[in-house]
This record gives structure tokens, sequence and C-alpha cells, in this order.
């Protein structure tokens, strides 16, 4: 075959396909427009977009910020807090087994620059941990607690330059804009971004070397060691990670098949292909695996680990990938613990439903609850998109695939605490609603704008109060609690703001309080009592109860809720009843 007929076909010297979108440069001969004009234009094209992108990600980072400053220590926040001062000072991995290190330590990166007190006698266990770093070692908790939010803000803005890189790469700047637009405007991942947690960086390093597999299929030998360190690192951060680690390494056989396959492929040819591919998935096995042990060595490089008492013995098929998976000790007995926590009767609550066990729809619903009317539009539309647009269908296997897996691992769990567990899905599935624009449909682009701008109105509509956000369908963010608890709408977050409304409204009255949450009330200067240590004639005045705590409400709390008036609430998260 000649050159020209190599350049007819689309193929290069070897014998690889060119991706057809990549087209001649336009130029004054062909447009008639004159060359300095055409270079204007695209230098007025190039400078909107990069508008477009800053404008998007300083409003993000804004809601982000004036979130995490406003809001309470989560349930969470310091255990990880703790481990993670634990883990600079100590250098010990005693605390926090069943979550690998590096999500504390990316914390640990802001918690560095706040000169953190902490006992290094101290003994107790990991919430005690987390009391005594915040409130009882002369730190400022709130100071602290910022400190350790800042670097997942940063690194949930530098996901976002992820999904506009994924989208950009699919469907051009447009696609581009539009994914980090839905993206930008998530309430969940504002919300869940600007905590320090662990959900958001797990699935953002997920979305990366899914992004960087992609690339892989033209650039494998730079693209493919980096998946292996994002892959890594999403395992490295939390064990829920570990579903998408067989879907990704099929990835990077497609993708090493994709990269060198030839017009004409025979038996032989196509068994070294598959051979390659498998020793590059091989590859990136081995580094993902070398990031984890070295997350650990950076903690301790002795490795020093003593295991839990009271482990759980687990058989069968559990059992076996503990055995064998090749990771340090700490990180399989930290599975271990994890699996005791699947095996626990937890409680749930959804539709206003109290339940004891797990509902397999509950993440659905959840999401269905939680995720803006624009997005639920927009995400089947992008992933018909994706199946059907000719050019993009090799993009479901690397969008659409990986978010079904983790979806159905999640949806197999045992705790329905909240759309965090699924953090991933408007992430990657942001990617995919930006592939509506590939339609050839002429109001495509007008109808994916106007949907993206219905998400960015709810989105702001609901600031500051990301975290018990709902769509306008079921009645917003002040209705959430009738439906979902837990870290779908109250964390313990709203402590601070309490205790401003008690003082600006309702100063010298008596407060009973049922609280969920990690904040200690005195530290914030509220001066209450428990009404249900008391008989229920005792409690007149304030009664103030976390809305998680009232979907699970039984008993002397139940009875007592019932014989109250509601009169206000905060933040979405507490209510204030007055009981005379």
């Amino acid at each position: 075959m000649t050159q020209e007929q190599h350049s007819l076909l689309g193929l290069d010297g070897d014998g690889h396909t060119e991706p057809p979108v990549q087209l001649r440069r336009p130029t004054s001969a062909t447009t008639g427009k004159p060359p300095g004009r055409l270079d204007g234009l695209r230098r007025h094209q190039r400078w909107l977009f990069g508008l477009g992108v800053v404008v998007l990600l300083a409003q993000m980072a804004f809601a982000m910020v004036t979130t995490a400053v406003e809001q309470s220590p989560t349930i969470d926040e310091p255990v990880y807090a703790g481990t993670a001062v634990v883990y600079q000072q100590q250098h010990s991995l005693r605390y926090n087994p069943e979550h690998p290190p590096l999500g504390k330590l990316i914390m640990g990166t802001g918690l560095a620059f706040a000169d953190a007190h902490l006992d290094p006698a101290f003994a107790g266990g990991q919430t005690a941990l987390g009391r005594r770093l915040l409130y009882e070692s002369g730190n400022d908790p709130r100071q602290l607690l910022l400190s350790a939010r800042l670097p997942v803000i940063v690194l949930t803005l530098l996901f976002g330059l992820v999904v506009l890189a994924f989208a950009r790469d699919l469907v051009g700047p447009v696609g581009g804009l539009s994914a980090l637009a839905l993206y930008a405007f998530s309430p969940d991942i504002i919300a869940h971004g600007s905590l320090a947690t662990l959900d958001v960086p797990a699935a953002g390093f997920l979305l990366t070397s899914v992004w960087l597999l992609w690339r892989a299929r033209r650039r494998p030998r730079l693209c493919l060691p980096l998946a292996g360190v994002a892959l890594g690192a999403a395992v490295a951060t939390k064990m829920s990670a570990l579903p998408a680690v067989p879907v990704l390494l099929l990835l990077v056989v497609l993708s090493v098949w994709y990269a060198r396959r030839t017009h004409d492929l025979g038996t032989r040819r196509t068994a070294r292909l598959l051979a390659l591919g498998a020793a590059a998935a091989v590859v990136v096995a081995l580094v993902a695996v070398a990031v984890v042990w070295a997350t650990y060595l950076a903690v301790d490089p002795r490795l020093r680990w003593t295991a839990p008492e009271n482990l759980p013995v687990t058989r069968g098929l559990r059992g076996l990938v503990v055995d064998w998976l090749p990771f340090p000790r700490p990180y399989r007995d930290g599975m271990l613990i994890q699996f005791r926590f699947e095996n626990a009767p937890w409680h749930g609550f959804l539709f206003g439903r109290h339940y004891v066990g797990s509902l397999w729809y509950y993440l659905p619903a959840a999401l269905l609850v939680k995720t803006p009317l624009g997005l639920l539009a927009l995400w089947p539309a992008g992933a018909v998109a994706v199946v059907t647009v000719p050019r993009l269908r090799p993009a479901a296997l690397y969008v659409l695939v990986p978010t079904a897996v983790l979806l159905a691992a999640a949806m197999n769990g045992s705790r329905d605490f909240g759309v965090r567990y699924a953090v991933f899905v408007p992430m990657f599935l942001a990617v995919a609603a930006a592939c509506v624009v590939a339609f050839r449909w002429r109001w495509a682009h007008v109808v994916t704008a106007a949907l993206a701008l219905f998400v960015a109105v709810s989105s702001l509509r609901t600031y500051p109060y990301y975290l018990p956000y709902s769509n306008e369908a079921f009645g917003g963010p002040s209705k959430t609690h009738l439906r979902l608890h837990d870290s779908n709408v109250d964390w313990g977050q709203d402590l601070g703001r309490l205790a401003d409304r008690l003082r600006q409204r309702y100063p010298d009255e008596k407060i009973w309080l049922v609280y969920k949450g990690s904040g200690v009330p005195s530290s914030y200067g509220i001066d209450a009592s428990d009404p249900r240590k008391v008989s229920p004639k005792e409690v007149h005045g304030l009664l103030v109860v976390s809305d998680s705590s009232i979907a699970k409400a039984t008993g002397r709390l139940a009875a007592l809720i019932d014989s109250a008036e509601p009169i206000d609430e905060v933040g979405h998260s507490i209510t204030i009843y007055r009981r005379a």
C-alpha cells in the first residue's frame, strides 16, 4: 500500500488508525479570511475558554472554602485529623487502620502548618483522639479543621481539571467546559470536597486513572505508568476503590490494543497484542501496589504494626483476597475491620422509613433525591450519546463501565449512610453528560446549556447548605430530613451555627440537646443537658435535636419530640422545639 493510500484510509506510516477528528487547521485559502483575522479568532476563543475555566473553578473554590470555614467538624473528620497528626509526630499506624494512609497524609500537608499540639502519651481510641486534638490540647479547633480541609479542597479543584480534560478529549472545548460546569456546581461534590474526608479523593484518583488510560490509547509509554500511580493513590486512600481494579486492568489491555493495532490483524499478531496488553496490565498493577506500600512506608519506614484485638476471622473468597493481596499487613488487617463493619446491623432511613440493615436500592433512591434535576436529565442523555455516537462508543468502556461496577459494589454494602459512598457518580457522569453536544441535533448545545444553567441555579440556591441539598422535586434542602439522614443531611456540621442561633434568638433559656456529631457543644458556648437522662416531666424550654436523631427516634426521645412544638431550624440539619 502506498503512502497516498495510507493517507486516504486514515492510517499512519505504521498502519495505525489516526483519529478522524484530527483535521487540517483552517487557512486563509480554505476560509477566504485573512491569516491575521484567523489567528485573532483562535486567540479570542482560547481566551474565552480559559476565562470560563477560571470562573467555574473560582466559584467552586469560593463555595468550598466558605463552607469549610463555617462548618463544625463532621463525624469522621476529627478521627482523620487526629490520625494525620499522629502520622506526622509519632510515625505510628495504630489509628484508623480501616482506611489506608494516603488521604490522611494529604490532610497532613495542611496540618503541618497548623502547629498542632498532641500529648504523645495519649493512648485512647481514635474517637477520643480526635476530641483530644481539637478540644483538649489547647489547639484552635476551627483553624486546625480548616488546615485539614484545605488540601482536600485543592485536590477537588484539580480533579475538576481532569473532568475538563477528559471531556475535552472526547467532544472538544465546548464539551469540556460543559463537563466542568456540571462538576463545579454539583452539590454533593462541593459538600464532600470541602471536608477532610476520603470519599472525594478516592473517587477523583479513580477518575484520573481512567482518563490516563483513555489517553494511553495514543501515548501508552507515558500514560500507563501515570495511570498506575493514580490507581494506587485511589486504593491507598480508600478500600472501596478495590472493585474498580480488575476493570481498570482490563482497560489497560484495551488501551494497548488500540495503541498497537494495525490494519491487518492475523492470529499471531492478535496473540502478541494480547500478551503485550497483559504485560502492561501487570506493570500498571505493580506500580499501583508500589504506591500503596510507599504510603505506609511514608508513615513508618520500619512498618511497625500490632494487629488490633478481636479481628474477625474471614473465610471463603474474602479470606483468600485478604491473604493473597500484595499489600502491607496493616492494609489487610484494615480490610478485616471493614468486613466486620459490613457484618454489623446498621440503621438506615429512607423516605420516612427507619429500618435495620440495608436496602439494595438505597443509593439510587438517595441519588434521585440529592442530584439536581438538570443532571438527572443530562446523565442518561450523555450515556445514550456515548453509546450511540460512533466515534464515542469506545469511551463507554472507560466512562460508563467503571461507574456501573463501582455503583453495584456500593449498593451491595451494608451502610446506608449517604450518597458520599457514590460520589464517583457525579464525577464520571459529568464527563458522560458533556457528550450530549456530540449529537447532530441543532438544539443540542442550547439544551445542554439550559440544563447546565438549571444545575447552577439549583446549586447556588442551596449555598452554603450543601450537605442537606435535595432537588426541587423533593422540596429542596429544608425537606431532605424527611427522606434521608446521616451524611445526606446532618453529619454534625452545624454545631457552630446552632451556638450563634441560640445566642442571638434564645439567650438565657434552658437548653436540652440531642446532638449527633463529633463537636463538643461546650466548646461553642452551648450549655445544654441531655433530655434522655432525666424524667420527661423535667424537660421544659428548648429541645434541640439533630435531624438524624429525629429520623431514628424511639422511646423517650420520640415521646419528647411528639409533645413539643417545632419553632426553628438551623442549617436544615437541626430542629429546635419548645416544650412547655
